[in-house]
């Protein structure tokens, strides 16, 4: 069994999914407007970029900026999105949602996970926010097809949430641990090192992908310099 670390690249498009691919990623986060921290792309662009890249694709599921699912109109919008994306042959996706007081919205994740059924998916950054991380992952434990955590282990970053992470790789197996964790959200290569120790073994970068910033595209030698890191 090969320990090979996975390595997650945000694409906004086709052209930085396969400059992505190139430079050695495993799987793409497929966002539109990061200004808004990234949003579910149109069925276009979904359709551009499963043509032009032969590796996992996790489509976001999220209209607007925040964890709110935007009530009963917003999640029948999320609803929509997500079906019209299946449709399109999406097979994999990223969302999570929370009430205000920051517990999961329970609601949101259930009507969306039924309208992928049987896809996996990764619950997004909403956890940094939760009002009770430990909380949050054990109500969502039962939840079908949910393998993943992105997380900083912080709302401020990796920087922060250091700790929490290798306190949580440590859990590992633990009833509401069992999903990967997906580090990302000011990650940076000297974080790699005491990551990997600790067993964490998926990896999500953005910004770090583009060296000129988001106004450019996926550079296949920043990825590369993360393929040759997380292999190290």
């Amino acid at each position: 069994m090969s320990n090979r670390a996975v390595l997650e690249v945000i694409a906004l498009d086709a052209e930085d999914a396969v400059a992505a691919q190139a430079g050695g990623a495993d799987r793409l986060e497929l966002v539109t407007d990061m200004a808004a921290d990234g949003l579910t792309p149109s069925r276009e662009t979904f359709s551009r970029i499963r043509a032009a890249v032969d590796i996992p694709l996790r489509v976001m599921l999220r209209l607007h900026d925040g964890f709110a699912a935007g009530g009963p109109q917003g999640l029948q919008a999320l609803v929509r999105a997500a079906e019209e994306l299946r449709g399109e042959g999406a097979e994999e996706f990223v969302l999570g949602f929370l009430e205000e007081d920051g517990q999961p919205d329970l609601t949101a994740v259930e009507r969306l996970t039924a309208a992928v059924e049987g896809c996996r998916w990764t619950f997004h950054r909403a956890i940094d926010h939760a009002a009770d991380r430990d909380a949050l992952r054990k109500r969502l434990a039962d939840t079908p097809w949910l393998d993943t955590y992105l997380t900083a282990g912080a709302p401020e970053g990796v920087d922060a949430g250091l700790p929490t992470l290798l306190a949580e790789a440590a859990r590992r197996g633990e009833p509401g641990y069992e999903p990967q964790i997906l580090v990302g959200g000011g990650l940076r290569l000297e974080h790699v090192p005491a990551l990997r120790a600790a067993g964490v073994d998926a990896f999500h970068i953005g910004g770090a992908a583009r060296p000129d910033g988001w106004s450019s595209g996926v550079a296949p030698a920043a990825v590369a310099d993360w393929r040759r890191a997380l292999d190290g």
